[in-house]
């Protein structure tokens, strides 16, 4: 007889309380919109629990007890940040509210220190809104110039449209790692160097790697990187922004306040060391907290296992939709781009994807419609929403099978209805 080794969904699903069957009713929930936000295993939701039971004061200002054991936990977790990305130092590590916020960070400190009218920002069409709006309110407040990098026919990022816009002017290189919509797993290593070619720095949007694969910053080569705790199993309103710490230096603060500062005086004020001085007012402390254990629960399941089981996942849920007719999914194949995200964006012809979505979620199936905070590579493809099936290490292949099964039922009683 042989015996068969847990999968690590088996292994995970009983942490986290949606799905394990003894600690909630809903039983026939799948979710399958990873991509928009993970869910919480217990040991986050306890340390949460746990600092505002026991713990809770305010960090960095407080001589007591628990002011000194609050921040102790609060800075553990800069450096369990600072080790899960590769970071020399925790003080490269600042905490924001997200990688919205980040994003922002950079464009509104580094960029308005450093850019002036005529300099270049360069991102792609394939860009989260959150890599694009505040690289146009840049360039209208600084007179900078923003170009997109364009795609190929198969959804990958066009490296000879890159290498023909990177010039001597390009101040700014930012990207996704992997896009939220197309999976394609962008090659950072080399657009580096093409970057650092030129004198350009690059930012990385990591939102949709950091849960799925081992990132080392300083392996990379990179400049700027933003996370976001909510994707990686992590509380909501807390990410955070690595840079490194020369550049950091550098950098002028993005708020004033509380907390950031070293002495005021009524007409002037000096500014905190390292990270502090980005990091104005009383900070998300329980949520850091939480975030530090989110990640050490993914380290100690281990990425290279998290990123092996996606990509048996994802390779299997491509080749069930592709047999599903009339249908078109976004980005490369997994056969072609075997590490892209583990997620399929598509439509099916005819059909609206929001009704999918409707559908699908009557039968306890959650999926995501829409344009996924992409309108401009949804209109690059004449489109104004899709329906986006994305995974994580929680995810089975008998999850797969009937959200299948329950999409082409779907597809049927639309089309005999239409």
């Amino acid at each position: 007889m042989t015996i068969r080794n847990p999968t690590i969904a088996e292994l995970t699903r009983k942490d986290f309380p949606l799905f394990n069957d003894e600690l909630i009713s809903q039983k026939n929930l799948i979710y399958l919109d990873h991509a928009a936000t993970s869910q919480k295993p217990i040991q986050v939701i306890q340390a949460l629990e746990n600092y505002y039971s026991f713990n809770n004061a305010n960090v960095h200002r407080g001589a007591h007890q628990l002011s000194a054991k609050a921040t102790e936990k609060f800075e553990r977790a800069r450096e369990i940040t600072a080790s899960f990305i590769g970071a020399f130092t925790s003080k490269e590590i600042v905490f924001t509210r997200n990688a919205t916020e980040a994003i922002n960070l950079v464009a509104r400190t580094w960029c308005d220190a450093e850019l002036k009218e005529g300099d270049e920002i360069l991102t792609t069409i394939m860009e989260h809104h959150s890599n694009l709006v505040p690289w146009q309110q840049l360039a209208k407040r600084k007179g900078c110039v923003l170009r997109h990098v364009g795609i190929t026919a198969n959804g990958e990022l066009d490296l000879e449209d890159l290498q023909k816009k990177l010039n001597k002017r390009t101040r700014l290189l930012t990207l996704v790692h992997i896009s939220n919509t197309l999976g394609c797993c962008n090659p950072i290593d080399l657009i580096t160097e093409m970057a650092h070619n030129v004198g350009a720095l690059i930012l990385v949007d990591a939102c949709q790697s950091l849960a799925h694969q081992k990132i080392n910053v300083n392996a990379l080569n990179i400049d700027f990187l933003a996370g976001s705790s909510h994707k990686l199993c992590g509380p909501t309103g807390i990410g955070f922004l690595w840079a490194r710490e020369k550049i950091l230096n550098k950098m002028p603060p993005f708020l004033g306040g509380g907390e950031m500062i070293q002495e005021v005086f009524l007409e002037e004020s000096s500014w905190a060391e390292l990270p502090h001085k980005f990091e104005a007012g009383t900070p998300a402390i329980g949520e850091a907290i939480g975030m530090g254990v989110a990640l050490q629960y993914l380290q100690s399941i281990g990425l290279d296992k998290i990123h092996s089981w996606e990509k048996e996942l994802n390779s299997y849920l491509y080749e069930k939709l592709s047999s599903i007719n009339n249908i078109f999914i976004f980005g490369p194949n997994p056969k072609e781009q075997p590490d892209r995200g583990s997620l399929a964006t598509f439509i099916i012809k005819d059909l609206h994807a929001n009704d999918l979505a409707e559908l699908l979620d009557s039968k306890g199936i959650c999926i995501r419609s829409g344009h996924h905070c992409c309108q401009p590579l949804h209109r690059h493809y004449g489109i104004k929403s899709s329906a986006r099936a994305s995974l994580s290490f929680t995810t089975t292949f008998h999850e797969i099978d009937i959200f299948i099964d329950e999409l082409k039922s779907t597809i049927t009683f639309l089309k005999d209805n239409s």
